[in-house]
């Protein structure tokens, strides 16, 4: 069974920034495709930002596009995810996902596994 536990939520004004952290309790953490969503009050869950197993390769929603970084460290079974440039409008639980050797469609929340969020809040 694998957990994830997310970490790094908090309240922050806009323009702030924050780093979220997931950690994965699992053997071959480099085998598992990684994503972030996040779902804000009466919404639906949305992704964030991925990263694929193979090459490491990073996948945004165009509206964190070039404010979100998606990291990945392989040797701490942890995947990162760096906000900055916060906006009122990224207020959310975010969660952690993952999938074993998601082939595409990172962006889709069909991810076999999910922590229990954290909340962001950006105040105004």
């Amino acid at each position: 069974q694998v957990q994830l536990v997310e970490s790094g939520g908090g309240l922050v004004q806009a323009g702030g920034s924050l780093r979220l952290s997931c950690v994965a309790s699992v053997r071959t953490f480099s085998n598992y495709a990684m994503g972030w969503f996040r779902q804000a009050p009466g919404k639906e869950r949305e992704f964030v930002a991925a990263i694929s197993w193979r090459y490491d390769s990073t996948y945004y929603a165009d509206s964190v596009k070039g404010r979100f970084t998606i990291s990945r460290d392989n040797a701490k079974n942890t995947v990162n995810l760096s906000m900055n440039s916060l906006k009122p409008e990224d207020t959310a639980v975010y969660y952690c996902a993952a999938d074993y050797r998601k082939p595409s469609d990172y962006h889709l929340d069909e991810y076999n596994y999910w922590g229990q969020g954290t909340q962001v809040t950006v105040s105004s």
